[in-house]
């Protein structure tokens, strides 16, 4: 690789063709490169923070695919809504969700009321008197005591410690009855009991559960809709970014663009020898490299087909400024291609090395013919 880069000479500001009178000048453009690296770096984060952010967005459409057409055509038509009116509607939801939960909590009180008053509910309103009654092995067998007085209080607490959801309280008033059953024998007084309890509770609870799965419905469907809202807050606040950083890599470009000119125009005519060295550094750059040098040619000769089976490239041809382009290009790219050799020493396949030596054959078989007429 030493080799390679010794046929393009080094950008020192005689070897550019930028003459030493102008030192002061060239160092302004490294600064501006300099400060323009900077902010292509900084574009580079915002370019990874947007495509990690579409990455996600496409992850979660795939996983909600099972929605309806009409569905999706109804999202597409929606608005997007400020965060300020999301925080609005979000407190509002929950405001109402709370209040509908609290009145199936009421009516849930109802028939615990109703289980509590009848004649065999007395030996579950306490909570076990495991010492008093000598049960040394009730904690063995039981994981999680429960009581009615237990479910009353939670009931009834005003400090947010109480129940949440009304299937919570179901919960543990079957757990009164299962523990009560599990704990004494099957053909025990306390079984029977239990077992007769929890039956006219299931029995009451089936009236109330459409309600309750209504509920649910609901709060999953307001769920999804706040979900949507967010996301497309998100995607608006992403599709900002992605504006302004095509608006800034425009500039960017816009800024490259000139400083190249600015480049090339001050730059001498290229010798015999330097475009001999640039002819055979050509042909050492990788197939993606070289791909993107032919690019180059093409920009300012459109009749040049940098993608067809045979390419002729006629180094003499060329304008100064596409020498000069070429130049600049293959010694980045040389640079580049060296340090990834000697970190990975990668391997081409074989279409690319097909490929790059049918360009390489080109590029000797056209300087050949240069030898020819020069020598007659």
């Amino acid at each position: 690789m030493e080799q390679v880069m010794a046929s393009i000479p080094d950008f020192e500001i005689a070897e550019t063709g930028i003459s030493k009178d102008n030192s002061a000048e060239a160092e302004q453009f490294k600064i501006r490169v300099d400060e323009i690296f900077q902010k292509v770096d900084e574009l580079e984060q915002k370019v990874n923070e947007v495509e990690q952010f579409n990455l996600n967005s496409s992850k979660k459409q795939q996983s909600s695919s099972k929605g309806s057409s009409m569905g999706k055509e109804r999202d597409k038509g929606r608005q997007v809504p400020s965060i300020k009116k999301q925080q609005q509607d979000a407190s509002r939801r929950e405001a109402a969700a709370a209040k509908r939960m609290q009145e199936l909590m009421r009516q849930f009180g109802t028939i615990v009321r109703q289980i509590t008053q009848h004649k065999w509910a007395w030996p579950f309103m306490q909570p076990v008197d495991v010492k008093g009654l000598g049960l040394h092995d009730y904690y063995e067998i039981i994981e999680k005591p429960m009581d009615f007085s237990t479910i009353k209080n939670q009931m009834e607490a005003k400090d947010g410690t109480g129940y949440k959801n009304v299937r919570d309280i179901c919960a543990d008033v079957r757990l009164v009855f299962n523990n009560a059953m599990k704990y004494n024998d099957e053909g025990s007084d306390v079984h029977l009991m239990a077992k007769t309890l929890l039956e006219k509770f299931e029995e009451k609870w089936q009236l109330l559960l459409p309600k309750v799965t209504e509920e649910e419905r609901r709060r999953d469907e307001e769920e999804a809709e706040a979900q949507l809202d967010m996301q497309l807050v998100r995607e608006a606040a992403h599709a900002k970014v992605v504006r302004d950083l095509c608006n800034e890599l425009y500039e960017v470009d816009t800024h490259l663009e000139h400083l190249r000119e600015t480049v090339v125009q001050k730059c001498r005519k290229m010798s015999t020898e330097e475009k001999r060295n640039l002819g055979t550094a050509i042909a050492r750059l990788s197939m993606e490299d070289l791909n993107k040098a032919l690019e180059i040619i093409a920009q300012s000769n459109p009749a040049f087909q940098a993608m067809a089976e045979e390419v002729e490239i006629d180094i003499d041809a060329q304008s100064e400024s596409t020498l000069w382009r070429l130049k600049f290009f293959v010694k980045d790219a040389l640079e580049l291609q060296s340090r990834s050799a000697m970190s990975t020493g990668g391997n081409n396949n074989n279409y690319n090395n097909k490929r790059k030596k049918e360009i390489c054959d080109a590029i000797a078989k056209t300087a050949k013919k240069k030898s020819k007429k020069t020598s007659s």
